[in-house]
C-alpha cells in the first residue's frame, strides 16, 4: 500500500489548516487522472466533469478523515469511483438513455485525441475506430467490471491499490478483473480484426 508522498502530505496538512491554495495544487496534480477515469466510466464529458468536481469537493470536506497511510491518489479515486457507482444505482430508478446516446461522442474531441498519433490519415482513422469500439465495449460492461478494467488498464493501478479503492480482498479483485477481461474480450470478438492477436486491447 503506497503512502501519501511527502509533497502530498505537506499540501494535505496545509489544506487541513484551511489553505485553499494548497488544496488547489492537489486538484491540479490529480484532476486530469480523475477526469479521465470518470470519462472512461461514464462515456460522457459532462458526467465526468460532474464526478471529478464532486470528488474534489468531498475530499476537501473530508480532509480530516484522510489518514495519509495511503496515497492521496488512491483516496481520491475511491471517492470518484463511489460517486460513479452511487449515481448508477440512483439512475436505475430513472429512465435510462440508450447506449447510443451515451456513446454520442463529440466529434471534435475524438479528433483531438488522435490527430497527431499516426503517420498517415488512414492510421488515424483505424486508431479512432479501434478506440471507439473499445470505449463502447467498456461502457457495455456491468459497472463493477467496468471499474476494474478502467482502474487497472487505463490508470495502471496495482491490485493492491484497486483492492483499497474498492474496499475488496485481493483475491476478489483478481477474480473480478479476470472476469471483466473475459467479458471485454467477448464484446470485442465481433471486431476482432481491429485487435490483432499480438496486441492486447489497451484502455
Amino acid at each position: 500500500m503506497a503512502a501519501a508522498s511527502g509533497d502530498d502530505r505537506d499540501l494535505i496538512e496545509r489544506s487541513r489548516g484551511g489553505d485553499v491554495a494548497a488544496f488547489d495544487l492537489l486538484v491540479r496534480r490529480y484532476e486530469k487522472q480523475v477526469y479521465s477515469t470518470a470519462y472512461r466510466l461514464t462515456g460522457s464529458y459532462d458526467d465526468a466533469s460532474d464526478i471529478a468536481q464532486e470528488a474534489f469537493l468531498r475530499a476537501w470536506n473530508n480532509l480530516r478523515s484522510f489518514r495519509g497511510d495511503a496515497a492521496f491518489s488512491t483516496w481520491i479515486f475511491r471517492i470518484a469511483t463511489n460517486i460513479f457507482l452511487d449515481e448508477r444505482k440512483r439512475a436505475r430508478s430513472r429512465p435510462q438513455r440508450s447506449l447510443e446516446d451515451v456513446m454520442a461522442l463529440e466529434e471534435n474531441m475524438v479528433t483531438r485525441q488522435f490527430e497527431d498519433t499516426g503517420p498517415s490519415p488512414q492510421d488515424r482513422i483505424e486508431m479512432r475506430e479501434r478506440q471507439e469500439v473499445l470505449e463502447r465495449a467498456i461502457l457495455s460492461l456491468p459497472e463493477a467490471q467496468r471499474v476494474m478494467v478502467v482502474l487497472y488498464h487505463t490508470q495502471e493501478r496495482s491490485y493492491e491499490e484497486i483492492a483499497e479503492i474498492m474496499n475488496l480482498p485481493m483475491g476478489t479483485v483478481k477474480s473480478r478483473l479476470n472476469r471483466a477481461r473475459l467479458a471485454l474480450k467477448n464484446r470485442l470478438a465481433p471486431a476482432a480484426e481491429l485487435f490483432p492477436v499480438s496486441e492486447s486491447p489497451n484502455t
